[in-house]
């Protein structure tokens, strides 16, 4: 093939980034966008999709131009998008009938809580492998048709679309040609039926979601249109899509059951791979579509941690610590050995497994001696104490995805310090693989296009093309590390709502 290069576009909560990669996955340049917070309302995120899409053609066209590469010479399209934000057009005039409500957005928790009221959360997360919770998509695309009176009739009659932003940015670019998403978002919206792989009649009639909103489910590597030729200088093949997480699970070259990464950036995202086994969580992880391959279904568990780099942001600002997160952590290298300080940071409640937006933040276990120091030092035990709880749920939901070699892949800003990662081995007592290169979200939609365009001629294949991880393991003995632990479920069972 003459085409040697992949170009990927990340669309992003807080920005929207096109990279190039060449047929290696080392990045040849990049180009981002930074994108307006809209918060009309306590608890209500939204995002203009207008605005996302003249940044994606932005971006998409400028990356080229720094690279001095043609759109002949890329051979296709990967798209990686922020999940559950949701938006509905005008099918004729390609106009949003408002904003993009954001995965972030909580004004639909009513709802949510009425349908768990009446005993529901069973049989839809049988289906979904969700929670009903305001962050998936389906109670905000109700909210949206509801919101504005004849929305409802004209989505019920076929003249309105909707999608998350990977549908809408390729509706945008192929000209209204293509209506469509990957397994993996759909995956994502409490509409989609994991198992039988299609939208769910029974999802479609509790939620009030017109099947003709909808678009058509397809695998991640797949053939998503073109853009037309005026938008980029030439018209590019889409060929891969895959929500931020899925994303990043390929770009960390997480194929086969019992391989897992983690994502540490605000909060952490975690993902455990389950082959083609879709696990019934007992510990209120979600069960999700990591990939969809030659209509092959891989599955996911997931954990969400609301704080990781968040508490070291909280340092920063909230006692004055300046310089950032290497600040913070040039003063946590300094605190002393075993000071004994907890930091539960549930400033917006605990995530997975506990599930508890009531829970408020503590600092336990303070003495005459406590200083910044071993509260900063405490901010980093924390992120690696909360994915500790996320690895003893997954292997308590998939014990058989757990081998003797497991290992953590991690990415994200708080893997940039060798020492957080050294500490995050030895106080989950898992072994921890660095990536060698951070944007492994983007890299993974260009390798899913890669596979799609036939660049690579299988999934393993594009794995190879992700540059190497740097591995580290636990040094602290294994009674130490289950000692602090324990201390950590005591300071959390201190804090929880419910205790």
């Amino acid at each position: 093939m003459s085409s040697a290069f992949l170009l990927s576009l990340d669309q992003g909560t807080t920005s929207t980034r096109a990279i190039l990669f060449d047929a290696r996955g080392a990045e040849v340049a990049s180009l981002g966008e930074p994108l307006a917070q809209h918060y009309p309302g306590d608890g209500e995120v939204e995002h203009d999709a207008l605005e996302i899409f003249s940044a994606s053609v932005k971006v998409l066209r400028g990356v080229l131009e720094r690279a001095g590469v043609s759109p002949s010479q890329v051979a296709a399209i990967g798209i990686t998008n922020q999940r559950e934000t949701v938006v509905v057009w005008d099918r004729r005039t390609g106009e949003p009938v408002g904003r993009a409500l954001v995965w972030q957005d909580r004004r639909t928790a009513p709802e949510c809580e009425a349908l768990r009221t009446r005993g529901l959360e069973t049989r839809v997360t049988a289906l979904t492998g969700l929670l009903l919770d305001p962050y998936f998509s389906a109670t905000k695309l109700a909210w949206i048709l509801d919101s504005q009176p004849g929305l409802r009739a004209r989505a019920e009659a076929g003249g309105l679309l909707a999608g998350t932003m990977d549908t809408w940015v390729i509706w945008k670019l192929t000209g209204g040609a293509v209506h469509a998403t990957d397994a993996t978002n759909a995956s994502r919206t409490l509409l989609f039926d994991i198992h039988a792989q299609d939208w769910s009649d029974e999802l479609l009639d509790l939620f009030r979601v017109p099947r003709a909103l909808l678009p058509r489910v397809l695998d991640c590597a797949d053939d998503f249109g073109a853009t037309l030729p005026e938008m980029l200088g030439g018209a590019i093949a889409i060929r891969g899509v895959a929500g931020d997480q899925q994303a990043a699970l390929m770009g960390q070259g997480c194929l086969r059951p019992g391989e897992m990464k983690a994502t540490y950036g605000t909060g952490c995202f975690m993902l455990l791979n389950t082959g083609e086994t879709a696990p019934r969580s007992s510990s209120r992880l979600l069960t999700t579509v990591a990939a969809r391959l030659g209509g092959r279904t891989t599955y996911a568990l997931e954990g969400s941690i609301f704080v990781a780099g968040a508490a070291l942001q909280w340092i920063n600002e909230g006692l004055g610590v300046e310089g950032g997160g290497a600040a913070v952590e040039a003063l946590a290298q300094r605190a002393r050995s075993g000071h004994g300080v907890i930091l539960v940071p549930a400033f917006t409640g605990l995530g997975a497994p506990w599930w508890d937006p009531d829970a408020r933040g503590a600092l336990l276990g303070m003495t005459r001696d406590t200083g910044l120091a071993e509260i900063a030092d405490a901010a980093f035990e924390a992120a690696a104490f909360q994915t500790r709880d996320l690895i003893e749920a997954m292997r308590l939901d998939a014990p058989a995805a757990f081998g003797p070699d497991a290992e953590l892949r991690i990415d994200g800003g708080m893997s940039r310090s060798t020492w957080f990662c050294q500490k995050l081995s030895d106080l989950t007592r898992t072994p921890v693989g660095r990536a060698a290169y951070e944007e492994t979200t983007a890299l993974g939609a260009a390798l899913f296009a890669g596979l799609g365009c036939g660049l690579y001629p299988d999934a393993a294949t594009a794995a190879v093309a992700r540059p190497s991880t740097k591995r580290m393991t636990p040094r602290t003995p294994g009674p130490d590390a289950d000692a602090a632990y324990a201390v950590w479920l005591r300071s959390v069972s201190r804090i929880r709502s419910d205790s």
